[in-house]
């Protein structure tokens, strides 16, 4: 029993690193939903990577890389939009087109800099273990304004996620909507990179909501499944990382997408048990 508590109690970073995971694992499992049912999964992958320049500049400069980060997603939504409203592309090759953009310029950013090696790892891979209460506290009003605008725009973002043209008739905004979904995304990978890094948000975003949509099959059971999945992905992944002296912020994302494998098998192997007993039902 000591292997799995006296971590947590013995070593005050090991309880902040699980907070601070707790905190985002909720977080991602709420947008991550989102991601998941309205299929934004390019643009959030896109956003996570797309924060890179604007966190070196910050980082740079001597300011948070919140800030940085803040400016590199608000930069990529607008840039996608600009490149969708004038042209006759597609949203998919503006997302696509910023996405390789803004990460080359990140790349040449660093590379330009002779002192960036630590700061880069740090970017990438997050620094859950040294996670600091002020991003706590910066993670818990994040978690609290998307909880309020998820409820707020709890009707029209269902619809939008199940029926766009519905959400039109029924008087509400899909571009608008939409943009807010964006927004939400956004603040998720602004104030999760430091915890997990730009790299593995991504991760936490996907593999927990989409082992819950594989049991769930309204939005509030999803998000529990995913926050559950979530909370367990952090907890073994700190342990893993703890005992066996590897990455914590990788470690946590491969245990959520190990989960999510875990409960594709289980659910594959029920429904061909299902598919069986209906063609094949046992004889009375």
């Amino acid at each position: 029993m000591d292997w799995f508590i006296s971590p947590f109690l013995s070593n005050q970073f090991m309880l902040y690193a699980l907070l601070a995971g707790v905190i985002v694992s909720f977080t991602c499992a709420v947008v991550g939903t989102f991601v998941i049912l309205r299929g934004l999964a390019f643009i959030g992958d896109a956003i996570a990577h797309g924060v890179l320049p604007g966190i070196a500049v910050a980082i740079l400069l001597g300011i948070p890389g919140v800030v940085g980060a803040a400016i590199g997603t608000v930069v990529m939504i607008s840039g996608v939009s600009l490149i969708t409203l004038k042209s006759r592309l597609s949203s998919d090759t503006a997302i696509g087109l910023l996405f390789v953009g803004m990460l080359a310029l990140g790349v040449i950013i660093v590379s330009r800099s002779t002192s960036f090696s630590g700061d880069l790892v740090r970017i990438l891979f997050g620094e859950i273990l040294g996670v600091s209460i002020q991003a706590i506290i910066l993670q818990v009003i994040a978690a609290a304004v998307i909880v309020i605008v998820t409820m707020v725009c709890a009707r029209p973002f269902m619809l939008l996620c199940f029926d766009p043209e519905q959400a039109q008739v029924s008087g509400f905004s899909s571009s608008l909507y939409h943009y807010i979904m964006l927004a939400l995304i956004a603040l998720t990978v602004v104030v999760s990179f430091q915890t997990v890094g730009t790299l593995l948000v991504f991760g936490m975003l996907l593999a927990p909501a989409g082992a819950g949509a594989l049991l769930a099959r309204r939005i509030g059971a999803m998000m529990a499944w995913a926050t559950v999945f979530g909370t367990l992905s952090i907890y073994f992944g700190l342990l893993a990382s703890y005992h066996l002296n590897i990455a914590a912020g990788a470690a946590i994302v491969l245990t959520a997408v190990l989960i999510f494998f875990i409960v594709f098998t289980v659910q594959t192997v029920r429904s061909q048990q299902v598919r069986r007993m209906e063609l094949h039902p046992p004889h009375q």
